[in-house]
């Protein structure tokens, strides 16, 4: 069985200090570089924002982030500018070794649309050609780690249990934003949908 490790949007604005900081994001990017050293297959995804991208609230008169809206595809959290084309903040974590990634799949490039998941658009039906890379690879078991465990983790690893990959969280090589019941809602969630939880690896 051919595996590859998913190393979701480990970027310098979703660590400390970052425009959209996760708590501890850093925290995960050592042992990740571990993982990455003995993978078979290694698969970087980045958030990769136009300025002024429609998720943003700045976008929006009279809305805060973290504020939701309704959006064409459904129900959209109003984030702080983030992870802008070409920004010091969209640039992978300095730590992470990046030279032995196969691929890095860009996402939220879409001004119209969120790209939460490494597979779809926030629309459920655009993909990003991740799928398609998977498959022909012969790549049929992926271990997900990264960042946030509850936004991007969770709607990436939901998508591909749901494509019929085999797919395994290291929670422990996660950190999550946790926005109003957002962790608690994502374990279900993906549980539900057939992707194990890994607490350690064992």
């Amino acid at each position: 069985m051919t595996q590859a490790l998913i190393v979701i949007d480990l970027q310098t604005d979703f660590c400390p200090g970052g425009a959209l900081a996760v708590p501890e994001g850093d925290a995960i990017v050592a042992p990740i570089n571990a993982l990455i050293a003995e993978a078979d297959a290694v698969i970087l995804t980045q958030d990769w924002h136009p300025a002024g991208h429609s998720s943003f609230a700045s976008s929006h008169d009279g809305k805060a982030p973290y504020d939701m809206i309704d959006m064409p595809y459904g129900p959209q959290v109003l984030w702080p500018d983030h992870c802008i084309q070409g920004s010091l903040g969209a640039q992978f974590h300095p730590e992470l070794h990046v030279d032995r990634a196969d691929l890095i799949i860009r996402k939220g490039y879409n001004p119209q649309i969120d790209s939460y998941s490494a597979f779809f658009e926030n629309d459920h039906t655009t993909p990003t050609g991740l799928e398609g890379y998977l498959r022909t690879r012969g790549i049929d078991e992926l271990i997900m780690v990264g960042l946030a465990l509850d936004f991007c983790v969770n709607f990436s690893s939901v998508d591909a249990a749901k494509l019929g990959f085999k797919v395994r969280v290291r929670e422990d090589l996660c950190r999550a934003i946790d926005l109003n019941g957002s962790l608690e809602a994502a374990r279900t969630g993906m549980q539900d949908a057939g992707v194990t939880l890994e607490a350690s690896h064992g």
